[in-house]
């Protein structure tokens, strides 16, 4: 399936608007535009009403409102607790935020939030979200594909895998002091994954910043893979020749494999796969291979057995 731009299914005034707030966030300060509470970013009457009014996105599937999306949120450095995450986050403080890229590449490099603003056309692409726990939404995220930061670090011959760190800041996340998990939370993506197309930086959602709760200022989109896997708060990117140790793999390696691909067909010893609950609907739907981004990424896995590289 091929990502819808915003101007597909919203009036051109508000797509030039974010285009606008895109081109002159690194004018007025990136940490200043992209923290979770931005001054001067604050959307118009009728920004909000695009933003709070269900639009169709891809297949003739409805948007997930902005309000849910950003009140169940899965953000562990904060709270163990979804509905606690946006009250626990809203003062997330992201300023003078780096991205460091570093490992088997030929240019390493840290990249502040606003030399991404700078160099990334940020474009909108609108992706199916499948949690492992058995629900879904679909999101318009703001972003750009990973390969074209991969493409300015160039990768060496020896680099397979990449490494994603999140920030495991303790004066602002509560629960990263605690010795419940492997912090700082970390995931990988096999080179070849990491390159394809959709997966996707993202710095925003519905034409706004990145909040918080859901990973500001920029974080990872997997679509075909489960939520998870989506690193959030970002701060380091590194590729390496040996597949990297992950968060929930190590936490309870007998239930989240390094792949943890959408699959219906492998069970989850505490959720089913094969079906899903759309946030915002009451009954139950099949869920697809690969979240129903087969044509795109299933040339990844030919050959492989997926129950067993689950």
């Amino acid at each position: 399936m091929i990502p819808l731009k915003k101007d597909e299914i919203t009036p051109e005034w508000f797509y030039i608007n974010r285009r606008q707030f895109l081109r002159s966030a690194a004018l007025v300060g990136a940490g200043a535009v992209l923290a979770a509470c931005a001054p001067g970013v604050t959307p118009t009457p009728e920004e909000e009403a695009v933003i709070t009014t269900q639009a169709i996105g891809p297949d003739g599937e409805e948007l997930t409102p902005y309000e849910s999306i950003t009140t169940y949120n899965n953000f562990y450095e904060f709270s163990l607790f979804k509905e606690k995450v946006a009250e626990l986050a809203s003062d997330y403080n992201t300023d003078n935020w780096q991205i460091e890229v570093s490992g088997l590449v030929k240019n390493p490099t840290t990249f502040t939030m606003q030399d991404i603003l700078d160099n990334f056309e940020q474009e909108e692409r609108i992706y199916r979200l499948r949690c492992v726990e058995g629900w879904s939404m679909v999101i318009p995220w703001v972003g750009f594909s990973l390969s074209k930061l991969l493409d300015v670090v160039g990768p060496t011959a020896d680099a397979q895998y990449v490494r994603f760190e999140s920030d495991m800041d303790e004066k602002q996340m509560p629960n990263v002091s605690k010795p419940t998990f492997p912090w700082p939370y970390q995931e990988g993506l096999r080179l070849d994954e990491a390159q394809n197309d959709l997966a996707t930086l993202a710095t925003g959602l519905y034409g706004k910043p990145m909040p918080g709760q859901n990973g500001a200022p920029i974080r990872m989109v997997v679509p075909w893979k489960y939520g998870f896997k989506s690193a959030k708060s970002i701060k380091k990117i590194e590729l390496v020749a040996q597949q990297p140790d992950t968060f929930w793999n190590t936490s309870a390696p007998n239930e989240y494999g390094f792949y943890s691909n959408v699959n219906p067909n492998v069970p989850h010893p505490r959720w089913m796969q094969d079906s899903e609950r759309r946030i915002g609907e009451l009954k139950r739907r099949p869920t697809l291979m690969f979240n129903g981004y087969e044509d795109e990424v299933g040339y990844l896995y030919e050959g492989m057995d997926l129950r067993i590289n689950y």
